[in-house]
């Protein structure tokens, strides 16, 4: 019996979801400073702003904290090569920068071994080893309002609102916004 226990631990970790996509729903009026905070330390400064972040007890933790003011689920790989190619900046030289070209990719990335687009693309859905660098590479990615708008910023999503986790129906989010 203590043989099998690592395995069945090995075994059930490989299908957990490690990385999640927030977008921020609501704006600062009102807010406390602590969810002020947290929401600049998940670089959701701006409403509509959206990022990746890996899944960690201390994120989870700050998930909890700004539930209210965010959305967020599990994205596919197709929502993370259209979000990425359609609405991808990099960070060079603290500017913004359209990620038109894999030389300017090649350029900042290559000593993490990330020379085009379909490496970040990789890197962020495989939550791989460069993760945190790809990730802060990329700019916060600034999405349009929802067409055919929200239904209840104000109300979780569990009871019919916008708010907290949508998990799989975050894709379907991400299509009206991108």
């Amino acid at each position: 019996m203590q043989e099998l226990r690592p395995i069945t631990r090995s075994t059930g970790k490989c299908t957990e979801v490690r990385f999640v996509w927030l977008i921020r729903i609501r704006g600062i009026n009102g807010v406390s400073p602590k969810v002020r905070k947290v929401l600049q330390l998940l670089r959701l400064r701006q409403i509509f702003n959206g990022t990746f972040v890996k899944l960690n007890k201390a994120s989870i933790n700050m998930l909890r904290i700004v539930e209210p003011y965010i959305a967020w689920g599990y994205p596919n790989l197709k929502s993370v090569h259209e979000l990425i190619y359609k609405r991808g900046y990099g960070k060079i030289n603290k500017q913004r920068v359209a990620l038109t070209d894999n030389s300017l990719i090649q350029r900042c990335l290559e000593k993490y071994g990330i020379i085009c687009m379909e490496d970040v693309v990789h890197e962020i859905y495989t939550v791989g080893k460069n993760f945190k660098v790809v990730n802060n590479f990329l700019w916060p990615f600034k999405l349009s309002s929802p067409r055919g708008g929200m239904k209840k910023k104000t109300i979780h999503f569990v009871e019919g609102g916008d708010a907290g986790n949508r998990e799989d129906q975050i894709n379907r989010l991400i299509r009206r916004m991108n």
